[in-house]
Formats: structure tokens, C-alpha cells, sequence
């Protein structure tokens, strides 16, 4: 006992930001180490690497959607009020663009700086860097899954509709496939660019580019939340109130419980896989943890707790400082010196910018 008390601690909080409570979206940072979060109180809050407010913009709508930094340094994001909007890194409008519905999805960029967002009204949007509309494309439901993209530039995202796309920049429709439940997560794209997602019916897909089915498996999970990948293919994710991971030929390697599961509070996170070889869990309970990647079965490394229930998956910086929210008022920051591990889909989002887009490799 007195080894295990030695071995294994709890993190240590670097400071807390105000950020407003029930909060659902996940953090997102700048090449600079500036933190944005948007609130369910319809604010988009800049927070310096320190932890002190850079500035508040207010939008007025309730918004679930991370938002993405682009490489002009604009910040995107969604909305209820039913916008896309494009925030400066100064605090200023640059514009918003009316959808006709809900926009709880998160936006993706283009190398070219377009933004990929899809809405409640079932449309799938492409926006010019000046928030023009370039193209959109009508899917079958409601879009609450935020876009992936691939290194060829190809768009994929699934609808409520039980169809999951894969459009061209032009937004073309490339192919269509049909998953059975329907698609709510963000799908991760790996190094062969296979295509990984969840959907609603209980089964983890994956699928080739060309969209035929590399493999089906039947996890038993109904909520939304998006696969990463691990440095040897490995696919992590929640499913229901516990962590799994899956090998990169569909079987399931470790399944592990939440550790306090609360009735009601389920897995709606993604993990952070580091560069140490350990996984960064974040579940319905609230507790922030690391566990060895290839046997998170194993007792966890270190852990925090959020003060309540969280459905925001974790921001690590290049430093390893770990960024995280819960549903109570506050961002947290916690001291830590492990750096994403350098894998195609570390984290929700792919990277810190939160852009969406496949990278092999994270500043």
C-alpha cells in the first residue's frame, strides 16, 4: 500500500478561469498559448497562458461547438442562436453567417482556410475566409458530428440521418455509406487514411477511403463520443459510462469502468493519448486521469477531479500543460510535462488548434 500511495497522486492545479457553468464544448488554443473556450452562456472566452481573461466576446446564444483556431489566428465556432461565427484574435466580429437552425457542431478548416460546419437544418456548409457561402451540401437530418479532413483535402462527417458522407473540396458528394444508427461523433482519420466513428446503433465503424468497410464493432454504445488514435493504430474511446480501446483490426483490447459512473452522466468525451505511451481519460464522472495505453485496465497514474460532471474532452499545450473543463464554472489547468504523443488523431480535433484537419505532428 504504502508503494501504491508513492506511485500514484493527484495533479496539481496550475489556476481556474471563470468560464460560466454547464459548459459542453472543449478548449482550443493559438500558436501563441492563448485558450479559447465558448460557454453555454453564449460567450467566447480568451484566456492568456497564465489564466487571466484577454477578453470576452459575447454572442448571445447558448453554443456546444469547440471552437477552431485557423492559421490567420480568427476563431470559429457554432452556435444555438444559429450562426457560424468568426471571431478576431483581438475580441472583434469579423463575421457570422445565418444558418437555419442550431449549430452544435464544431468547425473545421481547410488548408485554404475554409470553414466545414454542419447544422440542425441538415445543411453542410462551406464558407469562404470571408464567411461567403461557397458551397452546401443537404444531408438526410440534423449534422451534429463536426467535419474531419483528410491530407487529399476530402470531407467526412455523419447526420442523424444514419448516413455518414465523404464530399470533395467542391463539395461533391464522393460516396455515402450507411451506419445503421445515427452519426452524432466526429470521426478520426488515421495514417493510412481510414476513416474511424461511432454510431448510435452500439457499433464503432471503420472504413477505408474509398468508403468500403474495413471492419464493424459491436460496442454496445450509444453516446457521441469521437474516437483518437493511439502511436501503434490503437482506437480509443468512450462507450456508455466506461473507456475502451480497440485494436486497429476491431478488437477490443481493454474495457474499463468509470470510476465514480453517476446514473444519467455518460461518456461523451474523447481520450488524449501522450507521448509517455499513456492515455488522458476524461469520463461522465468528472475525474481527469492518465492510464498506460496499452493496458488501461491497470490503476491510473494521476488523477483530478472537476468538481462535477464533464463532457469536454482535454487541451494538452506543447508543454504538457493539460487544459479541462467540467461542467461546473471553471477551466482548469493542470501542471503537467508530457506532450501529445505524435500520432495522426491524439486528441479530439486531431491538434491544440482544434482545426479538424489530419496532421501528422502538433506545435
Amino acid at each position: 500500500m504504502v508503494q501504491a500511495q508513492q506511485k500514484f497522486y493527484a495533479a496539481t492545479n496550475l489556476w481556474k478561469a471563470e468560464v460560466g457553468h454547464y459548459n459542453q464544448s472543449s478548449p482550443a488554443m493559438d500558436s501563441n498559448g492563448v485558450i479559447y473556450v465558448t460557454s453555454w452562456l453564449g460567450n467566447l472566452h480568451s484566456i492568456n497562458p497564465d489564466g487571466s481573461t484577454r477578453w470576452v466576446f459575447k454572442f448571445g446564444g447558448e453554443s456546444a461547438s469547440t471552437p477552431a483556431v485557423g492559421a490567420d489566428g480568427n476563431i470559429y465556432f457554432g452556435a444555438r442562436d444559429r450562426y457560424i461565427h468568426a471571431v478576431t484574435s483581438g475580441g472583434k466580429k469579423l463575421w457570422a453567417f445565418k444558418t437555419g437552425a442550431w449549430v452544435d457542431a464544431s468547425p473545421a478548416i481547410g488548408l485554404d482556410g475554409t470553414t466545414y460546419c454542419g447544422s440542425w437544418d441538415k445543411n453542410f456548409y462551406a464558407l469562404n475566409p470571408d464567411g461567403t457561402k461557397k458551397w452546401e451540401f443537404v444531408a438526410g437530418g440534423p449534422i451534429v458530428s463536426s467535419a474531419a479532413i483528410d491530407a487529399a483535402g476530402v470531407i467526412y462527417f455523419g447526420s442523424h440521418d444514419r448516413k455518414f458522407y465523404a464530399l470533395n473540396s467542391d463539395g461533391a458528394k464522393r460516396w455515402e455509406y450507411s451506419a445503421g444508427g445515427a452519426v452524432t461523433c466526429s470521426p478520426a482519420i488515421g495514417s493510412e487514411g481510414e476513416i474511424y466513428f461511432a454510431s448510435v446503433d452500439g457499433k464503432l465503424h471503420a472504413l477505408n477511403p474509398d468508403g468500403s468497410v474495413r471492419w464493424q464493432l459491436h460496442t454496445g454504445g450509444f453516446t457521441p463520443s469521437s474516437p483518437v488514435l493511439g502511436p501503434d493504430g490503437t482506437i480509443f474511446v468512450s462507450v456508455n459510462q466506461t473507456h475502451c480501446a480497440i485494436s486497429r483490426e476491431g478488437v477490443l483490447k481493454w474495457r474499463r469502468a468509470f470510476w465514480n459512473a453517476q446514473p444519467g452522466f455518460f461518456g461523451e468525451t474523447s481520450a488524449t493519448l501522450l507521448e509517455d505511451n499513456t492515455a488522458m481519460l476524461v469520463g461522465g464522472d468528472g475525474f481527469v486521469m492518465t492510464v498506460p495505453a496499452n493496458d488501461g485496465k491497470e490503476d491510473w497514474l494521476w488523477n483530478y477531479w472537476l468538481n462535477g460532471p464533464s463532457f469536454s474532452s482535454p487541451l494538452v499545450s506543447p508543454d504538457g500543460t493539460v487544459y479541462v473543463m467540467g461542467i461546473s464554472r471553471q477551466l482548469h489547468a493542470l501542471k503537467r510535462s508530457v506532450p501529445l504523443a505524435k500520432t495522426p488523431w491524439p486528441m479530439f480535433r486531431a491538434n491544440p488548434q482544434r482545426t479538424g484537419r489530419l496532421t501528422m505532428h502538433h506545435k
